[in-house]
């Protein structure tokens, strides 16, 4: 029987050490005059129980899981535009406290189900009382409207066992490139919205300071 509190605890750790890291972009950010291109950060540790039935699925042994299914670990970094994904990449893309693995872009090469999100695997050194161990964790990038969607298609997948009826999944499909056209609609207006939010938050700030 597979330890799993002892294999997936640095797993954990590095979760909470990256949610940190790019918090602090945002918090950075946020103290200059520059508006952020984080919106928000969350991350997980996959259930036990996902694990089994995806490495069930793509018929990974359970002492490959480590090497094998690289999304064990999960951070996700929300943002307002699309603009903001690139902007985004090319920060972590500048950063020395970890190596990226791969990289695919579900934006520009959307997949057929309509789902968009960009996505990076980043081998993450932990330090453990065993000295350091490198672990892969998965980092995806999208806009809220993108993660809306995607939460629904997930639970549907969930729902019909990934085998969804054509007719939902066309209607997902539609869902999905309207989405996308309200990310693309939004960024036009991006400065508008921003200047928006900057008045609101300038006000609140005053009104707390009461």
């Amino acid at each position: 029987m597979k330890d799993w509190d002892v294999m997936l605890t640095p797993y954990k750790q590095a979760v909470e050490e990256l949610k940190i890291k790019f918090k602090g972009v945002r918090d950075q950010y946020q103290m200059s005059s520059k508006q952020t291109p984080i919106e928000f950060v969350t991350g997980r540790v996959k259930p036990v129980s996902s694990i089994l039935e995806k490495a069930k699925r793509k018929n990974i042994p359970l002492n490959r899981l480590e090497e094998d299914m690289q999304d064990l670990g999960g951070v996700r970094i929300m943002c307002q535009f699309v603009e903001d994904i690139d902007t985004i990449v090319k920060i972590i893309q500048k950063r020395s406290d970890f190596e990226i693995e791969t990289e695919r872009d579900y934006i520009k090469h959307k997949k057929r189900s309509g789902y968009r999100s960009y996505h990076m695997i980043l081998r993450y050194p932990v330090h453990t009382i065993n000295g350091e161990k490198k672990i892969l964790i998965e980092l995806q990038i999208r806009t809220l409207a993108m993660n809306f969607w995607a939460t629904i298609e997930h639970s549907l997948q969930y729902k019909y066992s990934g085998m969804i009826p054509e007719e939902i999944e066309e209607r997902l499909a539609s869902a999905a490139e309207a989405a996308y056209q309200l990310d693309e609609e939004m960024s036009k207006i991006r400065g508008e919205v921003q200047e928006a939010q900057q008045i609101l938050s300038k006000k609140h700030g005053d009104n707390s300071r009461k």
